[in-house]
């Protein structure tokens, strides 16, 4: 079962996709898929009335796909999370999660236009596992298990302009909040029909070139450390995004000339089980 919303920007309608590939409408049992459906048992909701038989399906349509899940209230980011990774930018592996932030409205659908910023000079990719929280995470414990808290998992591209982020005063976030610089989907995957996390394979191309190729076993810190250890220090609440990191390939450890991007390239990733996004990139 894969949740989706499906429409032009900010009037996607919530809609579930079964194993087969057939579309069913969800507008009957929920207005949106977001905190509030995923706090109130939505997931199992539209499992039961799929399993029912109850859904009106969807025909003849060509919509497009927008983000799965409705802006999250926060998006929280982990940096330098794959040894690889961090060894390619000349960063020393972390002992904690590096924990940055990323505006909630740089969100998009999967195969919507990624925008290069005005004056930039280094945009670069990064495909990495989202987790979508289902439950309020808040100062986890070691008795409890953080993957509990989590409602799914969609494909994330962390785009990122490192001039801004690495150069500009040092604050990562300005790096990474540039409009549309966070296509997620095309759908969320329930978090108990993604048999482990930490084996799934990501992969990236930039005009048909691989550029990363990489697994979640790869992780410094888990998925459920990640909302273990965020849960510390802020709340997570049903909706919130979690972006866990990315693994080598960015243009950022490339050797000279560095690949970054520029309007016209195209960019393809996915992950294992949770969807494949395609954006060609314009000009701001």
């Amino acid at each position: 079962m894969q949740l989706m919303r499906l429409g032009p920007p900010d009037a996607e309608r919530p809609v579930v996709r079964d194993a087969d590939g057939a579309l069913y409408d969800l507008a009957g049992l929920t207005a949106d898929i977001g905190g509030a459906f995923l706090a109130n048992g939505g997931i199992g909701m539209v499992r039961a009335a799929l399993a029912a038989g109850v859904l009106p399906r969807l025909t003849g349509e060509d919509l497009r796909v927008g983000p799965p899940i409705a802006r999250p209230g926060k998006i929280v980011c982990i940096g330098l999370n794959y040894r690889d990774h961090a060894a390619e930018t000349g960063a020393e592996i972390p002992a904690e999660p590096v924990v940055f932030m990323k505006a909630p409205d740089t969100i998009v659908g999967p195969y919507d236009e990624v925008l290069v910023p005005r004056g930039a000079t280094r945009t670069d990719w990064e495909v990495e596992l989202g987790v979508v929280i289902g439950r309020t995470a808040r100062y986890l414990t070691a008795d409890v298990n953080p993957l509990d808290h989590v409602a799914g998992y969609v494909v994330s591209h962390d785009v990122s302009e490192r001039e801004f982020q690495l150069e500009r005063g040092g604050t990562w976030d300005k790096g990474k909040s540039c409009e549309t610089f966070n296509p997620i989907g095309p759908w969320l995957v329930p978090a108990d029909e993604v048999a482990d996390p930490q084996e799934l394979g990501l992969r990236l191309s930039v005009n048909g070139v691989e550029r990363q190729n990489g697994g979640t076993k790869d992780m410094i810190f888990s998925v459920a450390e990640v909302v273990r250890y965020v849960s510390q220090f802020m709340v997570l609440r049903p909706g919130d995004l979690i972006n866990t990191g990315t693994p080598a390939g960015v243009a950022l450890g490339q050797p000279e000339p560095k690949p970054y991007l520029r309007a016209g390239d195209v960019v393809e990733l996915e992950i294992d089980g949770l969807g494949r996004q395609r954006q060609t990139l314009g000009q701001a």
